[in-house]
């Protein structure tokens, strides 16, 4: 597989406005990740903290901070064929300058004529060892394109540096998905994803297009979920829309909308059923199941974080959703449908949450692995005959997927798979692998997904 190592720069319009002061923040916030600070936290300390950047420059240093993370391997192997390897640097803020002004050449296609005025001296960060002649020869020195080596783990090698991807996982993945699978999901993943919503309520979706078409937001829909759509430009003026401000639109990942989906039983609907999502989070799902009951229905949601639920109860609260409550603990004994949005590595989100891939590690994924299948068999001890519980992630890895579900069944004969996809349309089975939702990128846009479910005998 001839895998070119070096990007094509990215179209400018997804750029932001780069300047001075939006270069420090970015170079900050990665100086902070480097330090052990989670991406999240560390980008909102910078753009709290910076003064005076308008939206496109804030733009600019989202965007800049998580490429700083997401492209790191590769960074540092152009760093190392130009002589700065990354050990040789006395400072944080040198590797992080590097890492910087590499990006700003290779995935920017920037020249040291607009890199310069962003990294010179005296900033953007303090203290430093690096000089101004330093950086400007990371901006232009000669850089060849490697030869590609011959054979499979040549290939992997070359995959992992390309889309900057830990060895050991790129080693994992290789193992589950063939080679041209594996390019197309790591590559996916290597990306800054688009940013998807789910019309409001279900089934409305053509109308929520005509009504951002009349307010000028370019928006298409995305076939493999019924509610899907994309935003087509770059221009975020869809959060200022009056489709919007009317609640007719939920940012969702389409992997996201599909397992909510799964939660239907086949040839049914939710409507006036009750549901329970044990692992809320920030609630996400519970607001796509809170539409999938009506206003009939109930959705009773938990999670151990009071802080991600106390993010929910805000959700729900600035949606309007009746239907939703937040018992403690969660009565799973009066609800039809669980949803077990289980923890897991997220390494279906990494797209999202670049710097996640650096901290993850194969211990992590069997720790998570045996709290996945704990969790599990205590909501199917709770449940009533005939209840089904869904079981999602957001992980490709069929450890934290397959794995738990078949060790489940087999330790639980009580329940039975059923298939998810049962009576979908055809042009949302792309996301259905056998009696799974496997939504893997860049056949289902946006992260990867798994969903399973299982339903409880009578008797």
């Amino acid at each position: 597989m001839d895998i070119p190592l070096w990007p094509t720069p990215h179209e400018p319009s997804r750029l932001g406005r780069p300047s001075r002061r939006a270069a420090t923040a970015a170079v900050e916030t990665h100086i902070a990740v480097l330090k052990g600070e989670p991406l999240k936290a560390a980008l909102a300390t910078a753009l709290r903290e910076a003064e005076g950047l308008g939206g496109q420059e804030r733009r600019f240093v989202a965007l800049a901070a998580r490429e700083l993370s997401r492209h790191t391997r590769l960074l540092d192997l152009a760093a190392r064929q130009l002589g700065h390897s990354p050990g040789k640097h006395a400072l944080t803020e040198d590797t992080a300058l590097v890492r910087y002004t590499l990006w700003r050449r290779l995935f920017c296609g920037e020249g040291w004529a607009r890199i310069g005025p962003e990294v010179k001296l005296p900033g953007p960060v303090r203290p430093r060892t690096l000089h101004d002649a330093v950086l400007e020869g990371l901006a232009t020195k000669p850089l060849a394109e490697p030869a590609a080596a011959e054979g499979s783990e040549a290939v992997i090698e070359r995959l992992a540096t390309r889309y900057s991807f830990p060895g050991w996982l790129t080693q994992r993945l290789a193992q589950v998905y063939p080679e041209g699978t594996l390019a197309g999901l790591m590559a996916s993943l290597d990306e800054e994803p688009s940013l998807h919503f789910r019309a409001r309520p279900p089934g409305t979706r053509d109308a929520v297009l005509a009504a951002l078409a009349e307010e000028g937001v370019a928006v298409e829909a995305v076939p493999c979920a019924p509610d899907a759509l994309r935003v087509a430009d770059s221009s975020h003026r869809i959060f200022e829309s009056r489709t919007m401000k009317a609640r007719r639109l939920q940012v969702q990942d389409v992997g996201s909308q599909l397992i909510v989906l799964a939660c239907l039983p086949p040839g049914a609907t939710l409507e006036g059923l009750a549901v329970a999502d044990v692992c809320a989070g920030a609630g996400g799902k519970t607001l796509g199941l809170a539409d999938l009951v009506g206003a009939k229905g109930k959705v009773l949601a938990g999670d151990h974080s009071k802080r991600r639920l106390s993010d929910a109860r805000d959700r729900v609260r600035e949606f309007g959703l009746k239907q939703v409550s937040f018992p403690y603990p969660v009565p799973l004994d009066a609800v039809d449908v669980v949803l077990v949005d289980a923890p897991c590595s997220g390494t279906g989100s990494l797209a999202r949450e670049p710097d996640q891939k650096w901290k993850m590690s194969a211990k992590a994924i069997t720790e998570f692995q045996a709290t996945q299948s704990k969790l599990l068999a205590e909501v199917a001890a709770q449940v009533k005959p005939g209840a089904r519980i869904i079981y999602a992630t957001c992980s490709v890895l069929p450890e934290e997927n397959d794995a738990v579900v078949e060790g489940f069944l087999q330790k639980h004969p009580g329940f039975a798979l059923e298939p998810v996809g049962e009576g979908w349309a055809p042009e949302l089975q792309v996301g259905v692998d056998g009696p799974y939702l496997r939504a893997l990128p860049p056949r289902v846009p946006g992260g990867g997904f798994f969903a399973a479910r299982l339903v409880r005998k009578a008797g």
